[in-house]
């Protein structure tokens, strides 16, 4: 299991030990490189912690006036002593991005909690002995020897709905993941607690408290705390830009940023993150990226990502954390949940058109025009365009806000064989939504509700997921989230609506601060959203051979989830350049993806030993520690 998860700790491992129990922790070493080794043990309990959490220095001062002492100076032993003092209310005390395991011996009681918005993964199985097997990621589970592979067709059905499952389901059979925010605990071979600990709380009413620049400056300050040093992503958007400002001011002129550029110019941004660079003097770096490189690495990053995907936007992101780990760096801050919290999606335009459009029909047709435009102009014009747009979904639908993804996304599922249609019909991803929103979730305005689910349906399962953690982590690679600080969210949440959407002007609250510390082009410029090239890698000029080995008829029969024959009518369109909509796009990008995964993991039986020796070892049993010099 140690070494399932090495790329997500190369620096080391260790090892704890007890009756009918053991925990393993990999370590990315960040903070305390000395002293911070895991899991850490006390008499009283152990703790296997990824991630960070940020305010870990005031949270020490307070425990040590409580009458604490520590042994280490790590985040990890702070969390640990507040737990064993506070219980799991600790848990709102911690400003963070974590998933931690902590194991009570005397009650062998085993708490499993993810952070609010998910940053980190933690998925487990329950076992019909009663035996739980957890890891950051499935295929740990895998590699135990207790978990087999397989898919679970409700959770891919969610993928093609929604672009992730959602939690606590994954794209494996008996596989669950802790959802953001929650608590599950473990105790005589059952599960006795499923609890959410934080839920992001909308519909709040008042003007927020302080003011919004000190508190992403903040955030960033907090998020540079490490004992290695920090860069920044660059995109030469807003919300990364930002970051990289307000990070500047910290740690000045040595400021490492990392942009990715493509050789597309359709969509390569390197202009503006240029810009940025040399407006705010940083030490800049940047790769450029093809569709071979992106066809080289789509295997890998289905792999990492553990599930199917929509997009290819993960490849880049994943060939970028490669070069910030080359050039000597394992953090990077990130501008990741900006456009959730401060609406800066077309999907919100999307929102207030609808509303527009009772009242003003050729006003909101109009703007309708001009969303998306990065979408070819003949693809977003004309009645078929504003219809998709203005018309999408029921009136009286809660999930009206995504219906339009919900069904550009559900080309997908057409492509299903018969029996697995068969065995999902009845069993709508939609509905099982629905049943699932939170109290108050109908008193909400429309904006609101749309953000709900971005952050529940996007954000966590796809975004953090497939462009965030695992791609980053593949490479022993943090990022921190600087706008997903639980500060930030609530302070979001209070703003007046027109703070954050003004008309088609979004994030107007951001772009105020960026008018103050960024170049005009960048504070006004429109969203630009992150795309790469996507049917091209795999059908044009140097497609790699697999491609066309995964679609065989044979292929798709042993992972049974695809039809071969209509898979063979999109292959031929992609091959003869006509599989040019966005829709087709996902299609091939979904299809291609899922073989894979199938082949990845779900094929693959035999996983590689752990060969290096655990750096900690602890026996609770005899109260033993042993290190490696």
């Amino acid at each position: 299991m140690a070494r399932a998860l090495r790329h997500r700790g190369p620096d080391g491992w260790g090892l704890v030990r007890d009756r009918g129990a053991g925990i393993v922790a990999t370590r990315l070493a960040i903070v305390d490189i000395a002293g911070g080794w895991q899991p850490l043990a006390a008499p009283r309990s152990a703790l296997a912690y990824n991630g960070e959490v940020y305010n870990h220095p005031e949270l020490r001062a307070e425990l040590r006036r409580r009458g604490a002492s520590f042994a280490t100076v790590s985040d990890t032993e702070v969390v640990l002593r507040l737990l064993e003092l506070d219980g799991v209310r600790a848990l709102e005390r911690l400003n963070g991005q974590f998933a931690f395991a902590w194991w009570r011996p005397d009650v062998r009681r085993l708490t499993l909690v993810r952070d609010r918005f998910g940053v980190r993964p933690l998925h487990y199985a329950l076992l019909p002995d009663g035996t739980l097997v957890f890891g950051s990621e499935a295929k740990a589970l895998f590699a135990s020897g207790y978990v087999e592979p397989a898919p679970d067709l409700h959770g891919l059905d969610e993928i093609f709905t929604l672009w992730g499952p959602w939690a606590p389901r994954t794209a494996f059979a008996g596989v669950r993941q802790v959802p953001p925010g929650g608590l599950v605990t473990w105790q005589d071979g059952r599960i006795v607690e499923e609890t959410t600990w934080w839920s992001p709380e909308l519909g709040l009413r008042g003007e927020p408290e302080g003011d919004l620049e000190e508190l992403l400056a903040d955030s960033v300050r907090l998020r540079l705390r490490a004992d290695v040093p920090v860069g920044t992503y660059l995109s030469g958007g807003l919300d990364s830009s930002l970051i990289t400002a307000l990070a500047r001011r910290e740690v000045g002129p040595e400021l490492r940023t990392f942009s990715i550029a493509f050789r597309d110019p359709r969509y390569d941004e390197r202009a503006h993150q240029e810009r940025v660079a040399r407006a705010l003097g940083t030490r800049h770096h940047a790769i450029e990226v093809g569709p071979r490189q992106i066809a080289d690495a789509f295997e890998s990053v289905v792999r990492h990502t553990e599930m199917p995907v929509v997009r290819t936007a993960g490849v880049p992101l994943f060939l970028l954390a490669r070069e910030v780990r080359e050039q000597g760096l394992k953090v990077v801050a990130t501008g990741e949940g900006a456009d959730e919290l401060f609406w800066g999606y077309d999907l919100y335009k999307e929102v207030a058109l609808r509303e527009l459009y009772a009242t003003d029909r050729e006003a909101a047709i109009a703007a309708a025009d001009r969303l998306y435009p990065h979408l070819a102009p003949a693809g977003r014009r004309g009645p078929a365009w504003w219809r998709f747009i203005l018309e999408a979904g029921e009136p009286g639908d809660p999930l009206r806000s995504h219906a339009s993804r919900a069904a550009a996304t559900g080309i997908l599922r057409s492509f299903y064989r018969p029996e697995v249609a068969a065995e999902l019909s009845g069993a709508d991803p939609l509905e099982r939504l629905r049943s699932r929103l939170p109290a108050g979730f109908s008193r909400w305005s429309r904006l609101e509700r749309a953000e709900w689910l971005e952050l529940r349906t996007l954000l966590e399962p796809f975004l953090l997921c497939a462009q965030g953690d695992r791609v980053s982590l593949a490479h022993g690679v943090e990022g921190r989230y600087p706008f997903l600080d639980h500060r930030v969210f609530e302070h979001a949440a209070r703003l007046p609506e027109r703070r954050k959407l003004d008309g088609l002007r979004d994030k107007v609250a951001l772009r105020e601060i960026g008018e103050r510390l960024l170049p005009e082009s960048v504070a006004r410029r429109p969203k630009q959203p992150y795309r790469a090239p996507e049917v091209a890698p795999f059908f044009g000029e140097g497609a790699p051979e697999w491609v066309g080995e995964l679609l065989r008829p044979e292929s798709l029969e042993e992972t049974g989830i695809f039809a071969a024959d209509r898979v063979a009518r999109l292959a031929r369109r992609a091959r003869e350049g006509r599989a040019t909509g966005a829709r087709e796009g996902m299609a091939v990008i979904g299809i291609l993806s899922t073989e894979l995964w199938h082949r990845s993991l779900c094929r693959r039986r035999e996983h590689e030993p752990e060969t290096a020796q655990p750096r900690v070892l602890v026996d609770l049993q005899t109260e033993s520690r042993t290190e490696a010099a």
